[in-house]
């Protein structure tokens, strides 16, 4: 106990005693003065039994463990910890991490550092154009391996274009990978960026037109405009918008869409603690009002796109088909930190304009209605557009 607290007086000391030298340093000091007295007012609130416990626990492993670990692993561990154990998407970015992040907008559609292959004598899928110098296999990947699961999903009941879906997310997302029902799951970044079109359009000859938007991005308002506009008004019976593997993208980009068709009330809200509660209104117009709508979603249709379908739904503007969305109903912020790492972390909850939280419960569709591995995507997507006509909105 006596060396517990030795332990803990000599951290805290520690602590101080950089930023007082810190205050020391001069100019630079006095840049971030603003940003070290509020770390000592915050250092000051922590509580003296937790440091001691944490302490304990610190020196307990780096006597004890099996492998020598350094300073920096533990605590770089220890805050990595901290900030994940938050919830399923707040984590701390590396030096590294957190410049690629920046290089690309909220909106831009990843994928992983390697692809899937189907071994159809085995019905396995199976790692190929692993790099050796890549992310993935210095966490011990290697190429041949059966991947199990990916986020809780088995893979081998899914055809290629599922498994591509499940690999596909937004630049900087996570995905969780599963090599057997027995190994631990292995958290995996989308850090390599797809060059995909931000929207597909297909005119069907029942009038129904399908839009399949991959992303919401800055201009995806515009291109959904220009799209609908582009078909001469006696052939347009209704217009089908395909969300399914949507990770989302800009919280704006899909305020801006579902503003395209509701004339007003609320479209989302957001909840703060830290950043005050917000309200998204719509803006009078009725450009396409007698437009019928519908919207196809999966259990990867996330954040943004499910802000857009929950407006729709709740106001009665669209009719909701496929399976639950993910339930991702998140804002986060990016907080750097001064060694050139950054906390990405969760900031606020979406709220749908019905005040339902979208976090971890999902968006039920009107209609239930899978795709079925065995059937073609091109009948799917005619079996759904034949009854989003036959639908009474």
């Amino acid at each position: 106990m006596n060396r517990t607290w030795t332990c803990g007086v000599l951290v805290s000391a520690l602590w101080l005693s950089s930023i007082h030298f810190s205050h020391a340093a001069g100019a630079k000091a006095s840049v971030s003065s603003a940003f070290q007295d509020d770390l000592v007012d915050q250092v000051s609130e922590v509580p003296i039994d937790s440091i001691q416990q944490f302490v304990q626990i610190y020196g307990t492993v780096k006597e004890n463990y099996v492998s020598e670990k350094s300073d920096d692993d533990l605590f770089l561990q220890a805050i990595k910890g901290l900030v994940g154990g938050l919830d399923r998407y707040s984590r701390y970015l590396s030096h590294e991490d957190y410049q690629q992040l920046l290089e690309y907008t909220e909106g831009d559609l990843a994928t992983i550092d390697f692809s899937l292959a189907l071994d159809a004598s085995k019905t396995q899928w199976q790692i190929k154009n692993l790099r050796p110098d890549s992310d993935s296999a210095k966490l011990g990947l290697k190429n041949g391996e059966t991947v199990y699961k990916i986020d809780q999903q088995e893979l081998k009941n899914l055809n290629a274009a599922q498994v591509e879906d499940a690999l596909n997310g937004s630049m900087g997302s996570t995905l969780q990978l599963q090599l057997s029902p027995l190994s631990t799951p292995m958290t995996l970044v989308r850090n390599q960026k797809l060059d995909v079109a931000d929207i597909q359009s297909n005119l069907l000859p029942n009038g129904v037109l399908v839009l399949k938007v991959k992303v919401f991005q800055q201009d995806t308002a515009t291109q959904i405009k220009r799209f609908i506009d582009d078909v001469p008004t006696n052939r347009l019976k209704a217009v089908l918008i395909d969300l399914r593997n949507n990770p989302g993208g800009l919280l704006s980009s899909a305020v801006e869409s579902a503003d395209l068709f509701l004339n007003q009330g609320l479209i989302v809200s957001t909840q703060s603690r830290s950043e005050g509660d917000q309200q998204f209104q719509a803006l009078p117009g009725n450009e396409f009002s007698n437009l019928k709508i519908g919207i196809l979603i999966n259990g990867r249709s996330a954040s943004a796109a499910e802000v857009f379908t929950a407006a729709m739904k709740d106001h009665q503007r669209a009719l909701v088909m496929g399976e639950k969305s993910y339930g991702k109903g998140v804002v986060q912020k990016l907080f750097p930190l001064e060694n050139g790492a950054a906390l990405q972390m969760t900031v606020s909850h979406y709220l749908t304009p019905k005040g339902i939280a979208i976090d971890g419960v999902g968006i039920r569709p009107n209609i239930d209605y899978p795709w079925p591995s065995e059937m073609k995507e091109e009948n799917y997507i005619n079996h759904v557009a034949e009854q989003l006509l036959k639908a009474k909105l």
